[in-house]
């Protein structure tokens, strides 16, 4: 009922809205008669905000057309590699018409940056992705507003983004041979599991784990936001914020979280900042601040742009991450896209290198609650782990903005590096290896191959000419043998070789650096 009410009054509000915005204009047009007015600053800029704080907020394009690589001005093509019911995986394919920086790109590490799934679009990351792109091959989970995904599509589980993530990272490694994941916030939980039951399986892991500001283990430093799941029981957030879509929407009839109540807790963690932030774009606008203005546009544009979340996946999460904690407590099972029951066992990750990333002042995921991971990657050694405190950086600081690209995106690209041509020198010293003990072949002197044509050949004209019932001696086996006896000193001599070249094959293994 309530999204009912809520369609309803942005609906009778549109028009005051769209009124609002045509008021602004003209009293800001120095050429209307309304401009003016002595206070037809002050009206532009009161209707300019009234418009904003009543319009409704699509989804915004990510925007990306060009990005500086050393220099050189790179442009950008996104496309859809992949599309699922309830997430498209997008890629930011790189082009160049310089020879040295396209061989410079090819090169790069792959990533996935997988985007949280709790209230924002994927575009909340459009710092994090415009980034990373100087440096790495970028794809990102851009997932879909439920109330746009029709009933017939099914429901979707937290267990269901765990198999997506697992999909996508095969789906790279196929590709590029492997690749990095990084998670920011909400998915730092189900991307951990996908990673964990991957290695149980023993199937091929990322190279590296980035967890940024997530809620591994909930208990530690508890905000605002875990105490509400807390101290109010399953049942509540089942019947006070699940809703059916409107029939207006092509997800109509589906249970969802609707986006607004989402926007709504958000502001309401922070209401004096965002009331401020409000009067200073009032007044900027009466100054003429063309930068603060467009900066606090920008900035609202994406942060009043939210999603519905499918009422099965909010539920899980709520009682999963939140409430019975059982990624810490080892009693989480993920339904495989078979339908079997797999344990979520961290410990079974061994080859995947591990990072975490937690703002000083996060008041959304406290201190300590994403370093839980590297406790639990107990298989993971000591020296493939790493974790990064950002200091003065919030929660969003630690993907976007100024704190993100000095402080915490130096330490991750040097991570992904780091692991990545550590691979690469593996696979390197372990081709080196099997070109070394791979056996020769045994070549046969060439008189020794004529002797083989000949009595080959003699035997057979004779047999075509002259067929007998006497048994006849093999001339074909008789030859072969003597060319082998004649060829045997040098495949001795080959043999020999190998038996020298093993020690120094083993000796390029062990001084080949592994991944710190």
């Amino acid at each position: 009922m309530l999204y009912k009410v809520y369609e309803t009054q942005r609906t009778l509000m549109e028009p005051f809205v769209d009124f609002a915005q045509a008021a602004a204009k003209v009293y800001g047009n120095p050429l209307s008669p309304f401009g003016k007015n002595p206070f037809a600053q002050r009206l532009a800029a009161g209707y300019s905000l009234l418009y904003r704080l009543g319009k409704d907020y699509e989804k915004p394009a990510f925007g990306i057309q060009t990005v500086d690589v050393d220099g050189t001005s790179v442009a950008i093509h996104e496309r859809v590699e992949l599309d699922k019911p309830f997430c498209e995986l997008r890629r930011f394919k790189r082009f160049s018409d310089d020879p040295a920086t396209l061989t410079k790109l090819k090169g790069q590490p792959a990533v996935l940056i997988v985007a949280p799934l709790s209230g924002h679009y994927a575009t909340l990351l459009r710092d994090t992705v415009q980034t990373m792109l100087k440096d790495h091959k970028v794809y990102i989970t851009d997932w879909k507003n439920a109330r746009t995904v029709p009933l017939s599509d099914g429901t979707f589980h937290l267990d269901d983004y765990v198999n997506y993530v697992q999909e996508f990272v095969r789906h790279l490694q196929a590709k590029y041979g492997n690749c990095h994941v990084i998670s920011v916030c909400q998915p730092t939980v189900p991307v951990f599991a996908a990673i964990s039951l991957m290695a149980s399986r023993g199937e091929t892991t990322p190279l590296s784990m980035v967890m940024m500001g997530g809620p591994i283990d909930a208990r530690r430093s508890p905000t605002a936001v875990n105490n509400l799941a807390t101290t109010k029981p399953y049942e509540w957030f089942e019947n006070n914020v699940i809703y059916r879509v409107p029939s207006n929407f092509p997800g109509a009839g589906r249970r969802v979280y609707p986006g607004f109540l989402q926007h709504t807790g958000f502001v309401a963690m922070n209401p004096d900042r965002h009331a401020n932030s409000h009067y200073d774009y009032f007044q900027d606008l009466i100054k003429g601040d063309d930068a603060s203005t467009e900066a606090h546009r920008k900035f609202y544009d994406e942060y009043n742009a939210v999603l519905d979340m499918d009422a099965d996946y909010y539920l899980d999460t709520i009682k999963t991450v939140f409430q019975e904690f059982k990624l810490v407590n080892g009693t989480w099972d993920v339904k495989s896209v078979t339908g079997k029951a797999e344990r979520v066992k961290p410990a079974d990750i061994k080859t995947t290198a591990v990072m975490t990333v937690e703002g000083e002042l996060d008041d959304i995921s406290g201190a300590g609650q994403t370093k839980a991971a590297l406790d639990m990657c107990s298989g993971v050694p000591a020296g493939n782990k790493r974790h990064l405190e950002a200091k003065g950086a919030g929660h969003y600081g630690i993907f976007s903005g100024r704190r993100w690209q000095n402080i915490v995106y130096p330490s991750v690209k040097a991570f992904i590096i780091d692991h990545h041509q550590a691979a690469a020198q593996e696979n390197r010293a372990s081709s080196a290896i099997k070109t070394i003990a791979a056996p020769a072949p045994v070549v046969l002197p060439k008189p020794a191959v004529e002797a083989v044509r000949v009595a080959v050949a003699k035997p057979l004209a004779q047999a075509t000419s002259k067929p007998t019932a006497k048994p006849v001696e093999n001339p074909v086996a008789k030859a072969v043998v003597k060319a082998a006896a004649k060829s045997a000193p040098k495949a001795a001599a080959q043999t020999r070789v190998q038996a020298a070249a093993k020690p120094a094959a083993k000796a390029i293994a062990r001084k080949t650096p592994r991944g710190k």
